[in-house]
C-alpha cells in the first residue's frame, strides 16, 4: 500500500466505514476502491452484492452493469464470465480504466484480515444467494470478519436461522418511532442497525447501545453530518470519503 493514514482509536470514536469501498475517490465497489479504503483507514468496508447466472457472488450495487461499467444487462441473467469482460472503472475516471467488476472473494483475499467487511445483499434471487453465501462465509474464519445487511428483513432471518454465528445488520430508511423495539422483533440476535443518518438521534442511539446493538448509520459525506453522528454517540459511520472521515476523526 502507498499511504497509510493511522486509524483512530480513541474509545469513543466511531468505527470508519468505508462506502463501496472508498466511493467518493474511486470507482464504486471496484478492488481499487476497497484498496484506497484499506489505504485511508478503514475499519470496514461496505460493499454489495448479486448472484450472476452461473451461480457467483458479484460485487455490484444495481442489479444491471448499465450504470457503472461499459456493459449492460441484468446480473442475474448473465454469465460471469461476460460481467468480467465490462470495464467497471473508466466512467469515473480514465485513470481507473480496466477495473473489473469483482468477485466477493477477491474482496476478501484483497483486504488484510484486520478489516471488517459488511455485505450487503441487494437481490437474493429468490432464496438462491442463501446457500452460496454461506457457503462462502463459513470458510477461513470469514463469519468473523463479517456483517451482512439488508433492506430485505427476511431474508436476514433466513440467514441467521440458518447459520446463527451470523452478524446481520438492518438496513432502513424509515423514522422509525423507537429503533431497538423494531430490532426486537425479527425475535433473533441483531448485531447492527443501519439507518439513513439523517434518521437517528441522541435517544435512538441511547436506546440501541443499551440493547446491545451497535450503530452504522449511511451514507454521511460531510464534517456537519459526521459531527452530529459523533455527537449522539453512533458506533460507526458509513462514508464515500474514509480518508477524510478518518483526518477529521483525528483532528477531534
Amino acid at each position: 500500500m502507498s499511504r497509510e493514514i493511522e486509524p483512530n482509536i480513541h474509545a469513543s470514536s466511531p468505527i470508519v466505514i468505508g462506502h463501496r469501498g472508498a466511493a467518493g475517490e474511486a470507482p464504486e465497489n471496484t478492488l481499487a476502491s476497497f484498496r484506497l479504503a484499506a489505504e485511508q483507514g478503514s475499519h470496514m468496508v461496505e460493499l454489495d452484492i448479486h448472484l450472476s447466472e452461473d451461480g457467483k457472488l458479484i460485487v455490484c450495487h444495481d442489479d444491471t452493469l448499465d450504470r457503472t461499467t461499459d456493459g449492460s444487462g441484468a446480473i442475474r441473467l448473465l454469465h460471469s464470465e461476460v460481467i468480467r469482460k465490462a470495464d467497471a472503472g473508466s466512467w469515473f475516471s480514465p485513470s481507473f480504466a480496466g477495473e473489473k467488476v469483482p468477485f466477493l472473494e477477491e474482496v476478501y483475499d484483497l483486504l488484510p484480515e484486520h478489516i471488517e467487511i459488511n455485505v450487503e445483499v441487494k437481490d437474493s434471487a429468490g432464496s438462491l444467494l442463501d446457500r452460496v453465501l454461506l457457503d462462502y462465509l463459513r470458510g477461513e474464519g470469514r463469519l468473523e470478519r463479517t456483517v451482512v445487511s439488508s433492506f430485505d428483513h427476511k431474508l436476514l432471518l433466513r440467514l441467521k436461522q440458518a447459520e446463527p454465528e451470523l452478524r446481520i445488520g438492518l438496513l432502513y430508511a424509515a423514522d422509525l418511532i423507537h429503533h431497538a423495539t423494531y430490532a426486537a422483533l425479527l425475535e433473533t440476535e441483531v448485531w447492527s442497525l443501519h439507518p439513513h443518518h439523517g434518521h437517528i438521534g441522541a435517544r435512538d442511539t441511547e436506546d440501541a447501545l443499551a440493547a446491545g446493538l451497535q450503530i452504522y448509520p449511511y451514507t454521511a459525506n460531510h464534517p456537519a453530518e459526521w459531527d452530529k453522528l459523533i455527537s449522539i454517540g453512533v458506533t460507526g459511520i458509513i462514508t464515500d470519503f474514509p480518508g477524510l472521515l478518518n483526518e477529521h476523526l483525528n483532528r477531534i
